[in-house]
């Protein structure tokens, strides 16, 4: 199955593209699901249709889902309190009645994680072709596109597999110890996060995933889409394609009035980002229902999307190093920062940063430098004698 994870700068008109590529995608025969995590109903508001919960046919071959995260976080919280039934009378807490649950903040991204899993599985992956996703704007939905790999690496700090597999030893050792060993439920939970977050992992790993960026042309949206790819890049997320949205027409004559300064505006916006930007037109008002949503003539989706890698070059005959390639478009020297810690390495570009386990073949190397040169980063790795193996 296909992703498309579809972001942009707030007010960009994300969710009307969204609405506008899975339209295209089902009207040209690709069974296709769209979703999103709004609390207010943006997506149905594009489509004609009213979304929500369940998912709700749209027209032929294309459905919408907008997952209720009250509901989800309800659950799992009646589930919390009753697992942790026993600590909590100890403690004298007074348990919480479904009905007075509210979502904390962040839970309408963890809904969204969870559907977007859930649309990858279901049927074994074959219910849809494709899965058009409306994320947050571009700073939540990076942190959104990160939160998978960094709460697993926080379980397996917390919680080690290594210790989940003493569970035999655990009363010993607590009677031994004089304190109580976490419960069996909560290495069982543990477990069981891991796994779900492993497979949005998977998801989002999967060389059928890709981002299509959202702009409209202009400094502010230039801005937005150079800190998008470089957010983008360290999380090793191709851009299917840049959507530049609600361009405006060329004026009769030579206007220099404000219609003429914002298509001025807009056409040295399009200069910059060349032949990568698909532009469309504004239609003059707020795009709604099917017609609009066609009229509005996005790309259809990028078949060919190529996945980004970091390559490890060998040149231990030439040079004596290992050369780890690390495609950073528009990132700046000055702000960039590495720290080898163990067998990760914490990378950080302007406002954002990675925890990287190396390379196995890495891990026996030191660091020897490093150097940006156009939008790569290029670490270089001795081979540390003490580890690597030797050769007769």
């Amino acid at each position: 199955m296909r992703t498309i994870l579809i972001t942009g700068p707030g007010g960009s008109g994300r969710t009307t593209v969204a609405a506008a590529t899975a339209q295209r995608a089902a009207a040209e025969g690709t069974r296709t699901l769209v979703l999103s995590a709004d609390r207010t109903d943006t997506l149905g508001a594009a489509l004609g249709v009213r979304t929500g919960a369940s998912p709700v046919p749209v027209a032929p071959r294309l459905t919408a889902w907008r997952p209720d995260a009250t509901a989800g976080f309800r659950d799992d919280l009646t589930g919390f309190q009753d697992r942790a039934s026993t600590v909590l009378d100890l403690l004298g807490a007074s348990r919480l009645d479904p009905e007075e649950v509210t979502p904390l903040p962040g839970a309408e991204e963890l809904t969204l994680l969870r559907a977007l899993r859930d649309a990858a599985l279901a049927d074994g992956g074959d219910l849809h072709e494709l899965l058009v996703v409306d994320l947050p704007p571009v700073p939540q939905a990076l942190a959104l596109l990160a939160l998978p790999e960094e709460l697993r690496r926080y379980l397996r700090r917390l919680l080690p597999p290594e210790r989940q597999a003493a569970r035999a030893l655990r009363p010993m050792l607590g009677r031994l110890a004089g304190v109580p060993m976490p419960a069996e439920w909560l290495y069982e939970t543990t477990a069981r996060w891991d796994m779900e977050l492993a497979a949005v992992e998977a998801v989002l790993a999967d060389p059928g995933t890709a981002v299509r960026l959202v702009a409209e042309p202009g400094p502010a949206g230039a801005d937005a889409v150079r800190d998008a790819r470089l957010g983008l890049a360290l999380r090793a997320l191709p851009v299917e394609s840049l959507v530049a949205n609600r361009v405006l027409p060329e004026p009769a004559g030579d206007d220099e009035g404000l219609l003429g300064r914002l298509v001025t505006q807009q056409r040295k916006a399009l200069g910059e980002w060349d032949e990568g930007a698909r532009p469309v037109a504004h239609l003059g008002h707020d795009p709604r229902g099917a017609d609009d949503l066609a009229a509005l003539a996005v790309p259809a989706v990028n078949p060919a999307t190529s996945p980004v890698e970091w390559p490890v070059a060998d040149r231990l005959a030439q040079d004596g190093v290992l050369v780890w390639h690390l495609p950073l478009p528009g990132a700046i020297r000055d702000e960039l920062d590495l720290v080898r810690r163990g067998d990760e390495l914490v990378v950080t570009a302007g406002a954002f940063r990675r925890i990287v386990a190396l390379p196995s073949v890495l891990r026996r190397c030191t660091v020897d430098g490093a150097a940006l040169r156009d939008g790569e980063l290029c670490v270089r790795f001795a081979p540390d004698p003490g580890l690597w193996p030797r050769t007769h």
